[in-house]
């Protein structure tokens, strides 16, 4: 086959389980580095290959500052034992890094650059805190962004107030959202359905972030998250929604794929899984910013010629529940396909770690149903979003 048509594939998903992003969750006591260093470690050790088989490594993360910083890829290689000679870059595409990190490895091997590739990310939010770089070192809103968005731009929690009120979403509504996720999540995991992907680390394996019992009535007992008096005053039309209950937690976290040539796979002797079918890429309003999702799947849609009733499955990153909400409502999309084994409100967002986590995840949903074609996006900060879509081989 041409160099330049080759088929990526996708030979093994992995994944820690998620911990609370705050001290005391239980991955809090594991660097960073560590944490990423274990699923590579992991990705080798389960398919035989050598420290100097891998031809690069592509990680996401997104707080690249403190014990995240340095290319905290190539600090995980060679903490993971990799041969020095193994080079590794870090990505920063906000909540799609690890995503965008997946296809840069597989555009790479249908390019006929790569024959063997780990696409991952990681983040640890309980020891590099949200918004820990813009403290450190400055914010990024320059004179330049404030000219063109003089009204200012806000937080992506605003922004998921914004899409409750645009798309006439209740607090009933999110909270309904956000109780499913938990029940899916516990249901999927008290059937075995993570076991193949999940990581035992220091002991735990199971997901800290998935609350079985999430009621309705507990979830609105909590207060709004980022309402403010200025806030309120400057947006007199929102309703305030959002909540930490509805919200996808703070998480630590890392996954990693090992995505292949599918001749290279073969010759080793490994079973390619599932092949990237088509990819997208867009940008959207920065100030709804969470809707990039909308775009990138008809944009995705229409390159792959499929329609969205072609999919058996949809893995729509739960940064807050409006997102998939608005995803699903402008789609057309089958409830019962979104995120069928839970998302972010209960498995978390460590958010360099999330693309991969989520990819992961959808493809062993896909072996266990059966089914054929799935979809994956994410919104991403700044107004962007990545969509993947893959074939079950």
């Amino acid at each position: 086959m041409d160099a330049m048509t080759r088929t990526a594939v996708i030979v093994d998903a992995i994944r820690t389980p998620s911990g609370r992003g705050k001290p005391g969750g239980v991955l809090s006591g594991i660097h960073p580095v560590d944490l990423a260093a274990a699923t590579l470690r992991a990705v080798r050790e389960r398919n035989g290959l050598g420290p100097a088989d891998v031809d690069d490594v592509l990680w996401g993360c997104v707080s690249q500052v403190g014990e995240q910083s340095g290319n905290i890829a190539r600090q995980a290689v060679l903490a993971a034992g990799f041969a020095e000679t193994v080079p590794a870059a870090t990505i920063d595409r906000q909540c799609g890094s690890s995503q965008q990190a997946a296809h840069f490895a597989a555009q790479g091997v249908m390019a006929g650059q790569y024959d063997i590739v780990i696409a991952g990310g990681v983040e640890s939010m309980s020891r590099v805190p949200l918004g820990v770089s813009a403290s450190v070192a400055g914010s990024p809103l320059s004179p330049g962004l404030r000219a063109r968005y003089p009204e200012g731009l806000v937080n992506q929690g605003v922004s998921a107030e914004l899409i409750a009120q645009r798309w006439g979403f209740t607090r009933q509504d999110l909270d309904a959202y956000a109780v499913e996720s938990h029940s899916r999540a516990a249901e999927a995991a008290a059937e075995g359905r993570f076991d193949g992907q999940l990581l035992r680390i220091d002991g735990i394996e199971v997901d800290e972030t998935v609350r079985a019992g999430t009621t309705m009535a507990g979830l609105g007992a909590l207060a709004p998250s980022f309402r403010t008096d200025a806030l309120a005053a400057r947006l007199p039309e929102v309703e305030w929604r959002i909540t930490p209950g509805n919200s996808s937690p703070l998480t630590d976290g890392a996954s990693a794929v090992l995505i292949m040539s599918e001749e290279k796979a073969r010759e080793l002797g490994l079973t390619p899984r599932a092949r990237f079918h088509a990819f997208a890429v867009t940008g959207d309003d920065p100030l709804l910013m969470l809707t990039g999702p909308i775009p990138a799947t008809r944009r995705i849609l229409e390159r792959s010629g499929l329609t969205i009733d072609d999919l058996d499955v949809y893995e729509v990153n739960e940064a807050f529940a409006s997102v998939p909400l608005a995803w699903a409502a402008e789609l057309g999309a089958d409830a019962a396909k979104l995120n069928p084994w839970g998302g972010a409100i209960a498995l978390g967002h460590a958010l360099g770690s999330s693309g991969t986590r989520l990819l992961g995840t959808m493809l062993a949903y896909l072996e266990a149903t059966g089914g054929r074609y799935g979809l994956q996006t994410m919104c991403e900060g700044g107004g962007m979003a990545n969509a993947t879509l893959i074939e079950r081989l």
